[in-house]
């Protein structure tokens, strides 16, 4: 079993920097029904076609009348209107309103023309075709007149907004069907390795469940992203080079797992030199350190290790904001912190900056970490900590900086 060592280390902050700034935002636009877009990246500014609402609407149940003709009513003066007719929401009166009329109108219906009021159902006595008030209606009220909620031109949403339930309703709200949005990046997963099963598969011995296709592609999926997962490829270089290219013809980025570390049958290291150029291979970081990246044109090919914690860690610090960037969406994916840590930490390493997954209880944080090659590692983590090289293991008690991640993946700080 042939076995080389690493070259030079390139340090977390380096080989983040290095493959974001290599990262291309999607340029595709595609058109989607508002009803389908939650989540989705306005690629254009969308302004209000015409006001909302385009009439006058009542804002209540009630009696549209002309407000002058209420002007003396008083408790012990009261004064009757004739109704004369009724509009619900879908409906306009078909005349004008006279002197001493009101029409019954259900909310949000069309305001007769010359009406200027509403006055509610609770605050008149009716007697068959008689509504008698007792004290003076204003004019304008519960009337929402055009223009109201927003005028024409006004913006409804911006480009490069994520589309919420908010933007979402506006746009409806103002008969907008359709909104042009970027396309959701495309990820291509290709796990290597003789030894790994499709889940599902019947156990064999000395050989284990393929766990990283379905791990990255929920990040993939909680950052914008398309996972196209594949099934595990052999140890065989020319396949697993043939796989990289072909997904390179339709992916916008590709995550090998497996085969980045320096070992006889780590093809990834050689390969990727093929297919473009090495940004960088090995980061001074624990777990994770056989971590790879190339930049084939405009698209990025990523070699990710094999062991579920160290391919999960180093997807959530390193890929995920390159993910987002290439996706459209700001931010890194994570919101920063301080917390007192419940239990001690894994001892730091010289010369490489460590990945402390973490839960929370009780408002500390706990490390989870139970070593690279077991997904357990990870169980009920949903921050990590970055500690920087040295010796001195991190007692519990301090307080460190942490990285909440952001819904889905995590409850963000706070939870």
């Amino acid at each position: 079993m042939e076995m080389h060592a690493f070259g030079r280390l390139t340090s977390v902050d380096v080989a983040r920097r290095r493959l974001l700034a290599a990262a291309r935002p999607i340029d595709r636009v595609e058109s989607v029904r508002v009803e389908e877009a939650f989540g989705r990246v306005a690629a254009a500014t969308v302004r209000a076609p015409f006001p909302v609402p385009s009439f006058y609407r009542t804002t209540w149940d009630g009696y549209a009348l002309r407000s002058k003709d209420t002007a003396g009513a008083r408790k012990d003066h009261p004064v009757d209107l004739r109704v004369v007719g009724e509009v619900f929401a879908e409906q306009s009166y078909p005349g004008r309103l006279g002197p001493n009329e009101a029409v019954a109108i259900a909310t949000g219906g069309a305001i007769p023309n010359g009406a200027d009021a509403v006055v509610i159902f609770e605050e008149v006595e009716r007697s068959g075709e008689t509504v008698r008030l007792r004290k003076p209606v204003g004019r304008g009220d519960r009337i929402s007149p055009p223009g109201h909620d927003f005028p024409r031109g006004t913006v409804l949403v911006r480009k490069g907004t994520e589309l919420a339930t908010t933007e979402l309703g506006t746009l409806a709200a103002c008969g907008v069907g359709e909104v042009a949005v970027y396309a959701r990046p495309v990820v291509a997963l290709l796990p290597n390795g003789n030894e790994l099963l499709t889940p599902g598969a019947a156990p064999e011995t000395g050989r284990i469940f393929e766990s990283n296709n379905a791990t990255l592609s929920a990040v993939v999926a909680a950052a914008g992203g398309v996972p196209k997962p594949s099934p595990p490829l052999p140890d065989d270089p020319v396949r697993i080079e043939s796989a990289i290219r072909a997904a390179l013809e339709s992916a916008d980025i590709v995550l090998a797992t497996g085969g980045s570390s320096v070992g006889e049958r780590d093809h990834l290291p050689t390969l990727l030199p093929k297919v473009g150029r090495l940004l960088f291979h090995g980061i001074a970081v624990r777990a994770g350190k056989p971590t790879l990246a190339a930049r084939a044109g405009t698209k990025l090919v990523i070699g990710l290790p094999g062991h579920p914690t160290s391919c999960l860690v180093n997807m959530y610090w390193l890929v995920l904001p390159v993910l987002r960037k290439v996706a459209r969406r700001p931010g890194p994916g994570w919101v920063d912190g301080w917390a007192v840590l419940g239990s001690e930490a894994v001892a730091p390493s010289p010369g490489l900056s460590t990945v402390v997954p973490l839960r929370f209880e009780r408002g500390r944080a706990y490390s989870t970490f139970r070593g690279s090659s077991v997904i357990t590692s990870l169980s009920g983590a949903t921050a990590y900590a970055m500690l920087p090289p040295g010796r001195r293991r991190v007692r519990a008690g301090s307080r460190i900086r942490v990285h909440h991640l952001l819904p889905p993946l995590g409850p963000g700080p706070g939870a």
